[in-house]
């Protein structure tokens, strides 16, 4: 059975924050990532607010990260962790994957989040047949076609602008009087002349074979209205993925997100916690900088 000091769980900007910190340290270390390195982080279509990239996308950093972490760093994707286990002695965890089993004396969880969904009648029904969480996946098809983006943050601001640009016909759709988003994403909305919804929520998506209209919800009045769409882009936020920090008893706030000290060390010894799956802003550079923080702990730890 293979032998680490530090086992990265998640290859997001964090987790590969932590492996290239991890490997300057001289420790001998693992990332392993259930899908490809960098998780919905490769959806993201345009940030502007990374230091060092007047503008790039979330896959085109992804690809930056991953290649500068593999040269520190062992990296396993497509490997999903299912259990980690609590032992004895130095080697204080086993990690068994789909794959292997692996020992090591501490791990980083950077486990992240998966979109979280409208719970709206058909939402489930017409995945993939008009319903959509990624802009920069199905984008492309939705040219020239009206659709909807449901969302008030920054990312379904982003997100809208950029089926915007790809010659989309998008309305927002969000269930607040103003924006949470970033005012500059606002201008920008603004400037782009993307008509917008306020006051809304989407209580049903219908259609045939395909999408073809949504029915919404006054969240004032109470009143519904009929909106014909080819298509619905989903971005309300994240559900975090703690499903091994619950096996191992690490403790979790109301929100369900992992409690980290500055430290980014979790309530059980040798474990610690990154990125979206932790209480916090979530935020690229955030993921980041806690990832060097958490690794630099971790080593700290083990001397």
């Amino acid at each position: 059975m293979e032998k680490y000091d530090i086992i990265i769980i998640g290859a997001g900007p964090g987790g590969l924050t932590a492996g290239i910190y991890a490997g300057r340290q001289g420790t001998k270390n693992l990332i392993i990532d259930r899908d490809l390195a960098g998780g919905i982080g490769r959806e993201v279509p345009e940030m502007e607010n990374y230091p060092g990239f007047d503008n790039i996308s979330g896959l085109e950093l992804i690809e930056k990260m991953k290649a500068q972490a593999t040269k520190n760093t062992e990296l396993h994707e497509m490997e999903e962790v299912v259990e980690i286990i609590k032992n004895d002695g130095e080697y204080h965890f086993t990690v068994k994957t789909t794959k292997d089993e692996y020992q090591t004396k501490t791990v980083i969880l950077a486990t992240g989040s998966s979109h979280r969904h409208l719970d709206a009648k058909g939402e489930d029904e017409f995945l993939g047949k008009g319903v959509s969480y990624c802009a920069t996946c199905d984008g492309f098809f939705f040219q020239s076609r009206d659709i909807i983006m449901v969302g008030g943050g920054n990312s379904a601001l982003q997100e809208a602008l950029y089926l915007n640009n790809l010659g989309a016909n998008v309305t927002l759709i969000h269930r607040r009087d103003e924006f949470r988003a970033q005012k500059h994403l606002q201008d920008q909305i603004k400037e782009a002349g993307i008509n917008t919804i306020m006051n809304a929520t989407v209580e049903e998506i219908k259609g045939e074979m395909l999408v073809e209209s949504v029915t919404l919800k006054d969240t004032v009045t109470g009143e519904l209205s009929e909106l014909p769409v080819n298509g619905v882009f989903i971005s309300v936020g994240y559900v975090p993925h703690t499903e091994l920090a619950e096996q191992l008893g690490v403790n979790l706030d109301e929100s369900g997100h992992i409690i980290i000290d500055k430290d980014q060390k979790t309530n059980i010894d040798y474990v610690y916690a990154i990125g979206d799956v932790c209480i916090g802003l979530k935020q690229w550079i955030v993921a980041c900088g806690e990832g060097a923080v958490a690794a630099t702990s971790a080593f700290h730890d083990l001397n």
